[in-house]
């Protein structure tokens, strides 16, 4: 695919207050003092509201071949599907809890999906509701990409995963970081407002390369921004690795709220695997702010692998215990009307 050549991006982060080591490694009184300043900061600037957003999956295929992901296309025993748009569609029409302010699109890197279920059904939710559309599609082509803008997506979400370039390769994460790191650049210039994400706790991550994911995420041109505890997925060559612990995963949440108070971050779900019974409580008084409510029908939940097919599915109820229980409340702003209201598209330079 032939992007342009990104040489300079006129993108100036906010003065950010980088984490140490000792942070991320934090226990006990250190470690409460931690997740209580990034609690705080999180009430200072966006209240005790939460943002709260539905997820589709619409398709497992997937070409490419990440070392911790279950829908990798070496995965030859997988059951490979593609949702149809209209039963998507029907689905978050009709059984949309009210809760909801925005949609995430979500599926492996298939072009094909992108076509025939993700840009037409974009199409019908921009046309019959006031929903805010998010993508999760991976690198897609420049005009793949345009063709979702203007169907009426404005946000996408595409994690760097990890900030080494050498682990980067090794675990053959998508094309290489610096090709991840461009396109997502490429996409601000676009217009379009963007979350990252990386991985806590990978095997060959030591503290350092912990650090590394830190510097950069706030070296680009980011809205919001995830920490995904590393869950050893099935029939991947990671199965046998040991997970991420729940406290470097908090921990590092926090540290990313103190660095970007502005930043929407994500309680994801991935946290009840690391942390069983209170993961996800915990990573909302650590400072995240969106909570994301499953709705992918569920017939298909289960081969939508990115770590094992027994799931933890959060629906609504559990969405709102864990909000209710933090002292917080709905959001009624939808993500796509918070960052309408705080865009600023950098310029691209190109050669």
């Amino acid at each position: 695919m032939n992007y342009p050549t990104v040489i300079q991006v006129d993108y100036h982060p906010s003065v950010a207050q980088f984490p140490t080591a000792q942070q991320l490694e934090s226990q006990s009184r250190f470690q409460q003092e931690l997740h209580e300043t990034a609690l705080a900061t999180a009430r200072k600037t966006f209240g005790r509201e939460v943002y709260v957003r539905g997820v589709v999956e619409v398709s497992n295929y997937c070409r490419e071949n990440c070392h911790y992901c279950g829908m990798r296309r070496s995965n030859r025993g997988l059951d490979r599907y593609r949702a149809e748009a209209d039963t998507l569609l029907r689905v978050l029409l009709e059984e949309r809890p009210q809760c909801i302010t925005d949609i995430n699109i979500q599926a492996g890197e298939d072009p094909v999906a992108v076509r025939e279920v993700v840009i037409p059904l974009v199409r019908s939710l921009k046309a019959s509701t006031n929903l805010g559309i998010s993508v999760c599609l991976g690198t897609l082509s420049p005009d793949l990409t345009r063709e979702l803008q203007e169907a009426g997506a404005s946000i996408y979400i595409i994690k760097f995963e990890l900030a080494n370039p050498n682990l980067y390769r090794d675990l053959e994460a998508p094309g290489t970081l610096e090709e991840r790191t461009n396109h997502i650049r490429w996409l601000a210039t676009e217009g379009w407002a963007i979350s990252s994400g990386f991985i806590a706790g990978l095997p060959g991550q030591d503290t350092e390369a912990a650090l590394e994911n830190f510097r950069l995420a706030d070296s680009l041109p980011l809205v919001g921004c995830s920490v995904s505890p590393f869950i050893p997925g099935d029939a991947t060559p990671l199965a046998s690795a040991t997970a991420a612990s729940l406290e470097l995963t908090l921990n590092c949440m926090a540290a990313l709220r103190i660095m970007r108070p502005d930043w929407v971050i994500p309680a994801v779900s991935a946290l009840n695997l690391a942390g069983p019974g209170s993961g996800y409580q915990r990573g909302l008084l650590a400072g995240a702010n969106l909570c994301t409510i499953n709705l992918t029908p569920e017939n298909l939940r289960e081969d939508y692998l990115l770590y094992r097919k027994d799931r933890f599915i959060m629906n609504e109820e559990r969405i709102l215990s864990a909000i209710q229980a933090t002292g917080c409340q709905p959001s009624s702003t939808s993500l796509a009307q918070r960052y309408a209201r705080h865009s600023t598209r950098p310029e691209l330079v190109t050669a």
